[in-house]
């Protein structure tokens, strides 16, 4: 098929030939701005988001009114006018039974848990991901099984003797205690995680330094570590996360004055006696809630490399 067009004078005469695609419509189609695709993509966006923000939204204003405006009833009205003396009473003087200290005393138990485990149970994690994905020691498929199971068992099934374990070896109630259950159960996911990411890595680079003579931990530190910066983010966040919003270990294996944040919190909403005050609940579960939620922010983008690396190749 001819691509040009013939055009002449009405007397047949003085003929042009011009370009086929040059005389017809070229290029990408435009797109309508309101179209039934944008309409039901955007508006699945807007009600995600606002079943999510709304909650948020609530708990802020909520704690930013006094009590005789809480009393109005309207609970997504903005405050008329803006008061901190619910933060305050929440992280300072809130009353958990006899103890009138806030949240603060539990917040830094939950500092003071949360670092050594997370520190401990990563680098534990990291070494055991790396010998199963590039050593491959005897028994290596049986020992990754082991912890495979290990991440699906119900915590509330190992309790028990993890009591009578860490009574006998006298740190129940302590936490040492406490810490080392947290790395305990941290371990499997963790160590999955980092399997999977170093078994990702180009297999030559490890052929390469055992060539040039480098034994497990030279390749480890010096080829292996500069190369796990999103996977060792993914591993700080999960377990950040975990045991900041743990409530179940820290009831059962440490004592009052050990207790975390999230039991703080519990008693301050639970215990409170005479007047119910809402906006320093509300206060009180933001304060709770704001560490995972700022490491969320600051390392999110590489969470999110992390996470893609390592689910490439298992």
């Amino acid at each position: 098929m001819s691509d040009t067009i013939t055009l002449k004078n009405a007397n047949g005469s003085g003929a042009a030939v011009i370009d086929k695609t040059l005389s017809e419509p070229h290029g990408a189609k435009p797109r309508r701005v309101i179209s039934g695709r944008n309409i039901m993509l955007y508006g699945t966006l807007f009600v995600a988001a606002t079943y999510y923000l709304l909650p948020l939204y609530v708990m802020v204003v909520t704690s930013l009114k006094g009590m005789p405006e809480i009393r109005l009833g309207n609970i997504f009205a903005p405050p008329l006018e803006i008061t901190f003396e619910p933060w305050v009473k929440a992280w300072a003087t809130a009353c958990t039974g006899l103890n009138c200290d806030g949240l603060s005393r539990g917040f830094w138990n939950s500092v003071r848990i949360t670092v050594p485990s997370t520190i401990f149970s990563i680098a534990v994690a990291s070494v055991n991901g790396y010998a199963l994905a590039n050593w491959r020691f005897k028994g290596a498929d049986f020992f990754f099984a082991i912890l495979i199971i290990g991440a699906f068992i119900p915590y509330q099934v190992m309790i028990y003797p993890i009591v009578i374990v860490l009574r006998d070896i006298g740190i129940y109630g302590t936490l040492t205690g406490l810490i080392l259950v947290h790395c305990i159960f941290g371990m499997p996911i963790l160590t999955l995680l980092f399997r999977n990411y170093f078994a990702s890595l180009p297999v030559e680079l490890f052929k390469a330094a055992r060539i040039d003579g480098a034994g497990f931990w030279q390749i480890f530190l010096r080829i292996m570590l500069p190369m796990s910066l999103p996977i060792f983010v993914v591993a700080m966040i999960l377990q950040i996360t975990g045991i900041w919003n743990d409530f179940l270990f820290g009831v059962v294996f440490t004592r009052p004055e050990y207790y975390p944040m999230t039991v703080q919190l519990n008693n301050i909403v639970n215990s409170v006696q005479g007047v119910k005050e809402y906006n320093v609940n509300m206060a009180a579960t933001i304060l709770t809630g704001l560490v995972p939620l700022v490491v969320y922010f600051v390392s999110g983008r590489l969470f999110v490399r992390g996470i893609a690396a390592g689910a490439v190749k298992g």
